[in-house]
């Protein structure tokens, strides 16, 4: 049960909070910036309003997730530090004597709460509300791109992933006490994936043991890393990797397993609208939802900026009819006449090659035909022949005793004309320089707030990550521009 009002503090002590969180504070300038009873009135649909126990506020558990964001810890170490940081018990809205809550509250509060929340539109849209009452984007321009995250659970068997996680406790206890070396147990020798449990099992109880090293914050965080690991590997032993991720290219030569957020960003540098994908999916194909998205939180657009992946044949006659500017240059491959299988082959233009829809990439290209003939010439993609056989999407696609599997595409030169002279202008060139704004967004989220990798498995554990994070951000940037207006 939860109240749909607004309860106040009466401790004698809350006058501390005028003393020890000074009003440049970045934790009490959100709560002066934001009211955060939306939260209250997107979640009361999932409690029960007059009957149960009594819940903790959904705002207080909301912004206990935005801490996790802003200072990139785990649950844990979010709920520890909310014991005796007076900053988060203010922006917390908790009386400096009252007790925290139990971490496992926040999976709880994830899973049964935020679901079919659309949080991340949710957040997005609210940030961007702020930023146009308080005058802050007036430009009606938007930088698109995408930035990849790494699974948790990556492709690492389960056990390198725990001796990985083992070694930097050890590592971390070494740097205080090296002698604990002689009381650390022996390390498994099988590969089996329940010895190495064991063995993380053991190096946490002998750590804990010690309570002059286990209370060492250093410590402490790489402990609460690895039992999170021993607690989701003890319930999914046999589903070591995310089961939502997938393998996405960054180059032709480098790949990841992940995930991609795809964004738009106002020429303030505010985060207009986002999407969470797979990584394999491709950027070009995410446009022109960005920009219904971005419209959606009242914001106008004239003009969007990105690289070559965006030019695809359906950007330029979408953003045609809509009469928005595309400044993204003319790509070979994406600008072509129709092609055939369309919708099972996308181009990835990080690695320069085909990906089909079992999301396998072509292995190696080659061009066919004679310049300067009246037959136009052509890309050949070949995929890994091995792989078609035991595909479980083969049918259709690949024939059963076929030798190889490709696909090929004509090369023709650009037939949007005007797009073409457009990318030569003066005024083009001007704005496709803007592109770097987005990039170092994608630097602050990845650097600053954790998003370089998951912070749980699945789809929509990352959607609530990139909204969380997303919304912190943006908060950050009004929260400078506003400043700056002073």
């Amino acid at each position: 049960m939860i109240s749909t009002q607004e309860t106040l503090i009466l401790s004698p002590f809350t006058a501390i909070y005028d003393i020890v969180v000074p009003k440049d504070n970045m934790l009490r300038q959100i709560n002066e910036l934001v009211d955060f009873s939306f939260i209250l009135e997107e979640l009361k649909a999932k409690y029960c309003l007059d009957n149960g126990r009594k819940a903790v506020p959904p705002v207080r558990l909301f912004k206990y997730l935005l801490l996790k964001a802003i200072f990139d810890l785990s649950d844990m170490d979010v709920v520890e530090r909310s014991k005796y940081d007076m900053s988060f018990k203010y922006f917390l809205g908790m009386a400096p004597e009252d007790s925290v809550i139990d971490p496992s509250l926040l999976t709880k509060f994830r899973k049964l709460r935020l679901q079919d929340a659309g949080l991340l539109d949710l957040l997005i849209g609210k940030t961007v509300e702020i930023a146009l009452e308080k005058g802050i984007i007036r430009s009606h321009t938007i930088i698109v791109d995408s930035t990849h995250t790494k699974a948790r659970y990556n492709l690492k068997s389960p056990e390198q992933f725990l001796q990985e996680k083992s070694k930097r406790v050890r590592k971390a206890v070494y740097q205080f006490d090296e002698s604990m070396k002689e009381k650390f147990p022996s390390k498994p020798t099988s590969n089996e994936v329940k010895d190495e449990l064991a063995y993380c099992e053991a190096v946490i109880e002998t750590v804990e043991k010690e309570p002059q090293i286990a209370h060492i914050p250093a410590v402490m965080e790489k402990i609460n890393v690895l039992k999170e690991a021993t607690r989701d590997y003890q319930e999914r032993l046999h589903h070591s990797t995310d089961s939502d991720a997938r393998v996405g290219h960054k180059t032709a030569d480098s790949s990841f397993f992940g995930y991609k957020t795809h964004m738009a960003l106002s020429d303030e540098r505010i985060i207009t609208a986002a999407v969470v994908t797979t990584g394999e999916k491709s950027d070009g194909k995410y446009l022109q939802t960005l920009i219904e998205k971005s419209r959606e939180t009242g914001l106008k657009i004239d003009t969007v900026i990105g690289d070559t992946a965006y030019s695809e044949k359906a950007n330029i006659e979408y953003t045609g009819e809509k009469e928005i500017s595309l400044v993204s240059r003319l790509h070979p491959l994406l600008t072509q006449s129709p092609r055939r299988q369309e919708e099972q082959f996308e181009f990835n233009k990080d690695a320069g090659m085909y990906m089909c829809k079992a999301g396998h990439q072509a292995i190696r290209k080659a061009r066919t035909g004679k310049k300067g003939t009246s037959h136009n010439q052509s890309l050949t993609y070949y995929f890994d022949i091995e792989k078609c056989k035991k595909c479980l999407m083969r049918e259709g696609c690949y024939k059963d005793g076929a030798r190889s599997k490709t696909y090929s595409v004509t090369i023709k030169s650009p037939e949007h004309t005007s797009q073409a002279v457009f990318q030569e202008t003066e005024e083009f060139k001007q704005l496709a320089r803007s592109r770097y704004k987005i990039e170092a967004k994608n630097s602050e989220l990845k650097h600053r707030h954790g998003y370089d990798t998951a912070s749980s498995a699945g789809l929509f554990g990352m959607e609530i990550q990139g909204a969380t994070a997303i919304f912190v951000v943006n908060l950050k940037r009004i929260i400078t521009l506003l400043k700056e207006k002073e």
